[in-house]
Formats: structure tokens, C-alpha cells, sequence
């Protein structure tokens, strides 16, 4: 069955409205102007009310650049915001970085809640995750606060080291951070005989590992995914799949999974959005997992 899925509990994250390809969001107390190319549609709310409400915006040089405009000069390049659920809680340390991100996905929480909630149910002691182009560190900070043995992989070592920050002010510890292209990574841990109770892949359209290696999503997800499932536990695991990719749907991501993996059990897809307090819903992406958990 295909579902729509929403974060619904984060007191930190708002999505206030989109439109006219920007999003205008809170995070924490600051309230951010960022450029937005799915949302075609118009605002909800006026000009006006963006422009009084907002404390930075992000104005693009190019496509994948830019610069942070502020009201204040006194308002922070950086600052923390909590994500809570009945499992675990975490904290992150946002910035404003060039390419118009602030160090998290907030329509993620959803996948947070599935990783959390499949750790607890783990009968297996210990549990072991996977985090795949693990970006800052959500997937794995909320995988940790459940009580698994988590490993972050990520390719970029920036990212990584903003992903350990995260880990320290959430009060975690023993993460393994993994600096390396993903692809790679999965196949050196196929020929150790590794095995996982949880993985996790929100793979980027594009993207190059630390040696220069190129990923492309529609080139390589075929093998990563046939790699990556003889990885899972046979007896208790879960996997996620997400991608932000304009040209995938959860129907490609239902072939994906099944073509790789016949035997799935619970398995869902469907797509994950956010819900503006305005009243728009802006899609960001589309998803795919599955569970086994131990009588």
C-alpha cells in the first residue's frame, strides 16, 4: 500500500508555508527563507508576512550556491535544535552552509521513528546498524539512542565530523564513523561476512566518494540494493530506502526492493512530505522499507 507520511510531533521544526519555489521554516526559534523547486504553487500566505515574519534568507549565486541574507547581524550562524519521540531523543547543531542546507532533513523524522521503534522491538541484543550516505547523522544518532551498534558512512569528511558534533551535545557515544564511498564500503563488508539488523540508504541523485568515485542514482541503486540486502540479518532486521530523486516514484522503489530482496516481509512505500502550517503539503521524496522482528 502506498502511503503519505509526515513528521507530527516535532516542537523544534515547523514547515510555516511554500510556494513560488521557497519554503519558509522554523527552526528552533530562527525562522529561514530557502529556496524550494518543488513547490510551484503559490504562497498561502502574503509576501508581506514571509518578509515580517523570517529572520535569514538564502539567496542563490548560482544553482547550488549562495549566501545567507540576515535581518539582524547579531542572529547566530549556529545553534541547536532537540527531535524527541516515546524512543529516543537527539540534538543537532545546525549552520548555514553555501549550498543552502542547514545540517538536517526534517521529513526524515518519519524514518526516525520507524529506526527507533524497530531497535526497541529487536529481540536480537545489541542490534546492528548500518547508515548509508549518512549526511550529519539523524539515521544514526537515533539508531544509537535506541540502543544499537551503529556505523555512519558517509563520504564526505566534513559532514562526518559535523555528524560526530551531533553525537556529542545528544550525549551519545561509540558511534563508528566510516569515511568512504558507500558502494565500496558494502562490498568490503559482503566479503567479511557482515551482517546487519538495520540498514539504512537515502542516496543522493548525484554524488562522488572520497577517491573521486561517481555515483549516480539510476546507474548504481540497482547494485547497491542487491549488495546491500545479503548484508540484512536473515533472522531479524529492518531496511529503509529513500530517495529525493524528481524522477523516482514509490512504484520504482517497490521493483527495486522486491527484485532485490523476493522474500520481504511488511513491506511499505509511499512518499514523504511536509505539512505547512498554511496549508500546503511540499513532497520531499519517496520511500520504501521493510521489517522482520523475532516471535
Amino acid at each position: 500500500m502506498i502511503q503519505l507520511l509526515t513528521p507530527t510531533h516535532w516542537k523544534d521544526y515547523e514547515l510555516i508555508d511554500c510556494g513560488d519555489f521557497e519554503k519558509l521554516e522554523r527552526f528552533g526559534e530562527l525562522i529561514l527563507i530557502r529556496p524550494e523547486p518543488q513547490a510551484v504553487w503559490d504562497k498561502a500566505l502574503p509576501e508581506s508576512e514571509w518578509q515580517k515574519r523570517h529572520h535569514i534568507k538564502f539567496k542563490g549565486r548560482s544553482a547550488t550556491t549562495g549566501e545567507w541574507v540576515k535581518k539582524n547581524t547579531k542572529t547566530p550562524d549556529r545553534w541547536h535544535i532537540e527531535y524527541k519521540n516515546p524512543d529516543a531523543a537527539i540534538k543537532f547543531r545546525l549552520g548555514l552552509t553555501s549550498f543552502k542546507h542547514v545540517g538536517i532533513f526534517p521529513e526524515q523524522a518519519v524514518n526516525w521513528d520507524y529506526i527507533s521503534s524497530n531497535v526497541k522491538k529487536f529481540k536480537t541484543p545489541n542490534p546492528k546498524v548500518l547508515n548509508l550516505f549518512a549526511y550529519t547523522g539523524g539515521a544514526s544518532l537515533i539508531a544509537n539512542a535506541a540502543g544499537a551498534e551503529t556505523t555512519h558512512v558517509d563520504s564526505i569528511k566534513q559532514v562526518v565530523t559535523w555528524a560526530n558534533e551531533n553525537q556529542e551535545i545528544s550525549g551519545l557515544n561509540n558511534i563508528r564513523w566510516v569515511v568512504e564511498d558507500a558502494l565500496k564500503f558494502v562490498k568490503r563488508e559482503l566479503k567479511r561476512g557482515k551482517k546487519y539488523n538495520g540498514i539504512i540508504l537515502d542516496p543522493p541523485a548525484y554524488g562522488h566518494g572520497p577517491n573521486g568515485e561517481k555515483w549516480k542514482l539510476e546507474d548504481h541503486i540497482k547494485e547497491m540494493m542487491r549488495d546491500v540486502v545479503q548484508l540484512l540479518d536473515p533472522e531479524e532486521h529492518f531496511l529503509i530506502l529513500n530517495t529525493y530523486s524528481l524522477g523516482f516514484s514509490s512504484v520504482i522503489i517497490e521493483n527495486l526492493v522486491k527484485s532485490a530482496y523476493p522474500q520481504v516481509e511488511n513491506f511499505e512505500t509511499g512518499e514523504l512530505y511536509l505539512q505547512a502550517t498554511a496549508g500546503p503539503k511540499l513532497p520531499l521524496g519517496v520511500f520504501g522499507k521493510f521489517c522482520k522482528i523475532k516471535a
